[in-house]
């Protein structure tokens, strides 16, 4: 039997945590058991199941945001934290 999907944080509370010019922070958890996105303060939380080899934690992060957020993965570039827990995403136009 199926794993029922994680809901997922409503895209208006996600828009609220990015800055003016569209970045949203996010700490990621790699090789996590499930897959979730949560609110956590001012603080967006990831947990993924990909292994973070590769650049593959961090691919699963940005369809995971782009998913709660309505949009395709390719408008989500990572600025920073290719190797860290800490990433920062940007929402292109």
């Amino acid at each position: 039997m199926a794993k029922a999907a994680t809901p997922l944080p409503q895209a208006a509370a996600l828009l609220a945590l990015a800055d003016h010019e569209g970045r949203i922070a996010v700490r990621a958890t790699p090789g996590a058991r499930g897959e979730s996105l949560a609110i956590d303060g001012d603080r967006l939380l990831a947990r993924v199941t990909a292994a973070p080899e590769d650049g593959k934690a961090n691919d699963a992060v940005r369809t995971l945001l782009a998913r709660a957020l309505g949009l395709a993965p390719s408008r989500l570039v990572l600025v920073r934290g290719a190797t860290s827990r800490e990433k920062l995403f940007r929402i292109l136009p």
